[in-house]
């Protein structure tokens, strides 16, 4: 479970649009800081090997994106203005995520294991989790620590919502302002008031969390991220279990980890780790450019330029990212490695061949 700064919330004790499209910004950041520990250890799987790990992994990592812009639309809807493209928005990996309690999880870029499944657990934890007996889990225990002083991401979002509930209605941009709509993101919401605010960020908590009788989501039917992870360390799947209490079960078809089928890549990369003039160097470059490049595209999707021409591009990079990644990842060219993980670090400028 992570645990944020209270100090993340403060301002939002008497709200302003200001307070209030500060901590969406962090919402931001927190959303977006998940998906390069996700996407890096996803293109860590030989998709052929690990098919049904690698399946939930990107669901999840794809469905973070969509929380980036749910925030997004609710901050555009206030009158505030998201910034993606700078690099302060990147978190430095290995760390904490945005705003979360110094000394609390570290999250790292690494290939997928048992550990890192830890964390994913972690940072999707529930407060309050339903208790789904596991009978031979894939590793240890999913610890727990409570720090003082601090907040869960569930509670982080009821603040933000508390906090919208008592701007003036006025406070809302109608017409919708700069908003990216189902049209170019299924399941995205057009905010223009408090009841399509709630209904953004309460599809943030509930795809995350589930909720406390169910671990379903509410928009999309599928399995809240938690319990999705929850498979993988469970080693089978969840089903209804009509009956029990709860009425949820593990069982079959198995979720198998082949741990041959994981790539042997280095955790935490930098680009200074990379020998200059070496063709790793030169693909981590291409790479961090590529990335940098789609946050400037995110920055103007989500800045007024939210036209279906600057989505293609957004998903263009996106693909060219993947392949990137599944290349560098898998040895390519040479097979027998060095292995090339990616850093995800801020590259403005196009890197010399």
């Amino acid at each position: 479970m992570i645990f944020l700064k209270r100090a993340l919330v403060e301002g939002l004790k008497t709200p302003t649009p200001d307070s209030v499209a500060t901590a969406l910004q962090s919402a931001i950041e927190l959303e977006h800081a998940t998906i390069p520990a996700y996407l890096y250890a996803l293109y860590s799987l030989d998709p052929a090997r690990n098919a049904a790990v690698a399946g939930i992994v990107q669901s999840v990592a794809f469905e973070e994106m969509l929380h980036m812009t749910l925030a997004a639309n609710v901050l555009n809807a206030i009158g505030g203005t998201p910034c993606i493209d700078t690099p302060d928005f990147i978190p430095s990996y290995p760390g904490p995520l945005p705003g979360s309690v110094e000394g609390g999880l570290i999250v790292h870029l690494a290939p997928f294991s048992s550990e890192q499944l830890l964390t994913f657990l972690q940072i999707e934890q529930p407060e309050n989790a339903i208790d789904i007996p596991i009978v031979n889990p894939l590793t240890g225990d999913i610890p727990t620590p409570e720090p003082d002083g601090a907040i869960t991401i569930g509670a982080f979002y009821q603040a933000i919502l508390a906090a919208l509930a008592q701007l003036p209605a006025s406070a809302f941009q109608n017409p919708a302002r700069n908003q990216v709509g189902p049209d170019l993101m299924p399941e995205a919401v057009v905010v223009t008031d408090l009841a399509s605010a709630q209904q953004a960020l309460n599809t943030i908590v509930e795809q995350g969390e589930g909720n406390t009788t169910s671990p379903l989501e509410v928009v999309g039917g599928g399995y809240a991220h938690y319990y999705r992870f929850l498979q993988i360390f469970a080693g089978s799947t969840l089903q209804p279990a009509a009956g029990q209490t709860p009425p949820w079960a593990f069982g079959a078809p198995p979720i198998s980890l082949d741990v041959e089928g994981i790539h042997p890549l280095p955790s935490d990369p930098k680009a200074a780790n990379y020998p200059a003039g070496t063709a790793q160097a030169f693909a981590n470059d291409t790479f961090n450019y590529t990335y940098t490049s789609l946050l400037k595209v995110l920055h103007a999707l989500f800045n007024g330029q939210n036209t279906q021409d600057c989505m293609n591009d957004a998903i263009a990079l996106m693909m060219s990212l993947k392949g990137q990644a599944r290349a560098m990842m898998a040895g390519i060219p040479n097979p027998a490695g060095p292995y090339t993980g990616p850093s995800f670090e801020y590259q403005p400028t196009n890197p010399a061949p």
